[in-house]
């Protein structure tokens, strides 16, 4: 497995921490709307990297954790005039919907901040101990200065990200760089902390959960979307080396973003697409197919034509494959475990090359192409069109595109031959209508 590290800017052969085991984390959603079409990307990106590392023969273990508490949070749940639970726990089961419906699966762990805060001020903690953090009043701040290799991961100077960088201005703070890790509020839930009653920034939260979650201070893999490099990864790293003098993770990994028309998506411009009507409007499978018709790393554009193209491109794939299974079912042939070596290697092969979906797709294709003219042959070679089938499910299993298996009974199967007949017999009102029979059951 090859895959491109952010850090190194460099695609790597993929080197675990334990042999045949991988250790991923995914920073998951601020749970206080629906996710829009942006959010939805990393959903796909990282369950088709743990599809395709499963493929190999790799034992994954992902976790993707949800940000409970915010600033975004509070502001919903007052608008709201509910909770701030009742806010995090609707839009939670939004995101688990949108996931599920994507035919993503669910991460192995799902830690919330709410859950972890005492490790968080344990954590917070330690950082001021070890001089890494100081506190002003109520707040606490991260010393930006003292980590040497800040910025390597976003590959810019220190000097540099002074200017024009997303940095929360303070005059108390001893460094324009430097972050918060806790803040005190006496605004939403609060938590009590040796420095005040308050709540902790976001940079901290997923390297305490990280550490939390998979016992040790360095995973494998970390990933989330191009936007959360700098500076939330970028902190996120400056941490774990002040704690425990380690980057976190070995490999950096990044989706690029969602472009609507050609335009950055954003609420000021009003053109924010919600995931869940995209998927309402045109399914998990084609919404999931349109996501990964471009290389993960690259801007995905989202436009009537991108979808339109995704449509026919499944419906072409999804058509050979049911026609597959007729064929088979109708000659009640055998149906095989085991793909066209040659051809699901080509796929795997390309997957494997930091998920190149658009050279697996062109495997995908071939493979249909081959399946379709094994069909139309006047006398079809029946295990050949069960290889073929199997090799497309198993293309199918690594993208996470749900094709269901076709289930033709022996009805069915008599339907057919009642409606061969009846055209060879040239009574084609009986024909027709037979046939329309079979058109509902999806058999034609």
């Amino acid at each position: 497995m090859k895959i491109y590290n952010s850090m190194s800017m460099k695609t790597e052969t993929f080197h675990p921490l334990q042999e045949g085991k991988v250790s991923m984390y995914v920073c998951g959603p601020t749970v206080y709307n629906y996710p829009h079409i942006g959010n939805a990307r990393p959903i796909v990106v990282f369950d088709t990297l743990k599809r395709t590392l499963q493929a190999l023969g790799y034992e994954v273990k992902m976790v993707s954790n949800y940000t409970d508490v915010d600033d975004k949070i509070i502001k919903v749940a007052k608008e709201l005039g509910v909770s701030e639970k009742e806010v995090t726990e609707k839009f939670i089961k939004a995101y688990n919907d949108d996931r599920l419906s994507l035919h993503a699966m669910m991460p192995d762990e799902a830690p919330r901040v709410t859950e972890t805060m005492d490790a968080i001020i344990a954590f917070i903690d330690l950082l001021v101990q070890k001089g890494y953090a100081y506190q002003v009043g109520g707040d606490v701040y991260f010393r930006v200065g003292k980590v040497a290799e800040y910025g390597a991961l976003s590959h810019q100077k220190t000097e540099d990200l002074v200017v024009g960088a997303r940095i929360d201005e303070n005059e108390r703070k001893e460094d324009p760089l430097d972050f918060t890790l806790w803040k005190q509020t006496d605004e939403g839930i609060q938590w009590d902390s040796p420095w005040s009653k308050g709540r902790p920034g976001w940079h901290t939260e997923c390297v305490v959960m990280i550490h939390d979650v998979f016992a040790q201070p360095l995973i494998d893999i970390h990933g989330g979307g191009m936007d959360l490099k700098f500076p939330h990864h970028e902190n996120e790293i400056a941490q774990a080396r002040a704690a425990y003098g380690t980057p976190l993770a070995n490999y950096w990994v990044h989706n690029g973003m969602i472009d609507i028309n050609g335009v950055k998506m954003s609420k000021s411009l009003g053109n924010v697409r919600w995931a869940k009507d995209l998927i309402a409007e045109h399914g998990g499978n084609v919404v999931r197919w349109m996501m990964l018709s471009a290389h993960y790393r690259a801007p995905l554009n989202l436009s009537d034509e991108t979808l339109e193209t995704s449509h026919k491109e499944y419906e072409r794939v999804a058509n050979s494959m049911k026609q597959g299974y007729v064929k088979l079912a109708l000659a009640k042939a055998p149906r095989t475990q085991e793909p066209d070596q040659k051809l699901y290697g080509t796929f795997l092969d390309a997957m494997a090359d930091d998920l190149n979906t658009p050279n697996a797709f062109a495997a995908v294709f071939e493979a249909c192409k081959l399946l379709n003219t094994a069909i139309r042959q006047r006398e079809p070679d029946l295990a050949r069109i069960a290889v073929l089938v199997r090799t497309m499910e198993k293309m199918m299993e690594v993208l996470g595109i749900e094709i269901p298996c076709l289930n033709v009974t022996d009805e069915d199967c008599a339907l057919y031959g009642r409606w061969r007949e009846a055209v060879k017999a040239k009574e084609f009102d009986q024909a027709d209508r037979y046939r329309a029979q079979l058109m509902e059951k999806g058999i034609l």
